[in-house]
């Protein structure tokens, strides 16, 4: 009996199906796929919002140069429209809290009290560099705007150097370099905008304006990498898009309340009577840009998310191409010399940043990265160790 048992043991092992090589492939091939196919999806939304950034940004600013040039005079009104788009985010708020994972959990929770200062403090900050912005849009041409705001990495690398620790290598000193000399190369430049005649004054007060924005967008950047290290204590997806919301809140406030203050609000309906291109397009230029602006915000945070702030701030840079060559095209500015070796070295600095970046993700990795071919090592220990017993 003992022997029939024993074949019968045999004869259904014998039954059951044993694992072979081509099994084995095509369960590392499945898995391969699988991953393949997240770094796809990966690197496809890394695309689209980067097109969101520079698409949304570019033509944000041609937009507002179009206000000006076609009888708009309101820099308030100009600032109102960078920030009162923000509840155009709630949809995307909403169905996207879901898919995003959290980050840099931390148990702690921050007081009601701090986090309304941070988000007036913030939202105060956003005002003035969009304010000066404003300014620096009506006096100068788009494309020496667009090169002045290059300037934006070099002020986020200084004031992160500051307040965040960063480390300032030999290629980040470069790039802060470069990027310096291309915004100062256009302070000799004596064009004036094609569309309206610009003292010599104003031109300068457009190009401190640009200047004193660029550095205001870099403090925004490092004392929201602050905020959420030493405040809010973790950078959630919810988190980063309250900070946003609650930041543009603050913000729209305080330019409505500076467009009443100023008096302009009473100019607003004579300036859309004169508007050349009609009252429609008037209207539809506002709402546009308040749109475009918020579809460059959509893009920064998941980029954030994808991959890091900086990265972010970056890739806003990499349209500074993008926006003098628009000028060229629709409002004919003049690409001169000075232009074109201050983009050169704009383009030079950038880069330089980038590798930075490069370089150091890849160091990350290689401080923190763990060999794939550890995983497996476990399950066949275990299995050797059964099979001896």
């Amino acid at each position: 009996m003992k022997g029939d048992h024993e074949l019968q043991v045999i004869v259904q092992q014998a039954k059951e199906p044993i694992p072979t090589d081509q099994d084995e492939r095509s369960s590392v091939s499945g898995s391969q796929t699988k991953v393949s196919h997240s770094t796809y999806k990966r690197w496809l939304r890394m695309a689209v919002y980067t097109l969101f950034v520079i698409s949304g940004q570019s033509v944000a600013t041609i937009l507002g140069r179009l206000y000006y040039d076609n009888g708009g005079n309101s820099k308030w009104l100009a600032t109102v429209v960078q920030v009162v788009g923000f509840p155009i985010l709630l949809p995307y708020y909403l169905l996207s809290v879901k898919t995003h994972t959290t980050t840099h959990r931390d148990g702690k929770i921050t007081s009601l009290r701090n986090r309304v200062l941070v988000y007036i403090v913030l939202g105060l900050l956003v005002v003035a560099a969009c304010y000066l912005y404003s300014i620096g849009l009506l006096y100068l041409p788009v494309s020496t705007l667009s090169l002045i705001c290059a300037s934006q990495l070099a002020f986020t690398a200084f004031f992160s150097y500051l307040l965040n620790s960063q480390k300032l290598t030999p290629i980040i000193l470069n790039s802060l370099f470069l990027l310096t000399i291309s915004s100062t190369l256009l302070a000799f430049n004596s064009e004036e905008s094609n569309s309206k005649k610009v003292t010599k004054e104003e031109y300068v007060k457009g190009f401190i304006c640009t200047v004193g924005a660029s550095a205001g967008f870099g403090l925004l950047l490092s004392l929201q990498q602050l905020a959420f290290r030493k405040v809010l204590k973790k950078q959630t997806f919810s988190e980063v898009m309250d900070l946003i919301i609650y930041m543009s809140l603050v913000a729209s406030c305080v330019s409505l309340v500076g467009l009443f203050a100023s008096s302009e609000w009473k100019t607003l309906s004579n300036e859309m009577e004169n508007y050349k291109l009609g009252k429609v397009s008037y209207v539809m230029n506002l709402v546009w840009t308040a749109v475009t602006w918020q579809v460059f915000s959509i893009g920064g945070t998941g980029l954030i998310f994808e991959l890091s702030s900086l990265f972010s701030n970056a890739i806003s840079a990499l349209g500074l191409p993008v926006v003098p060559i628009l000028a060229v095209i629709i409002f004919h500015d003049k690409m001169n010399g000075l232009k074109v070796i201050s983009m050169i070295l704009a383009i030079w600095g950038f880069v330089s940043y980038v590798y930075q970046q490069y370089l150091n993700e890849e160091n990350l990795k290689k401080s923190h990265g763990i060999p794939t071919t550890e995983s497996p090592d476990p399950p066949e220990a275990e299995g050797s160790s059964e099979q001896s017993k």
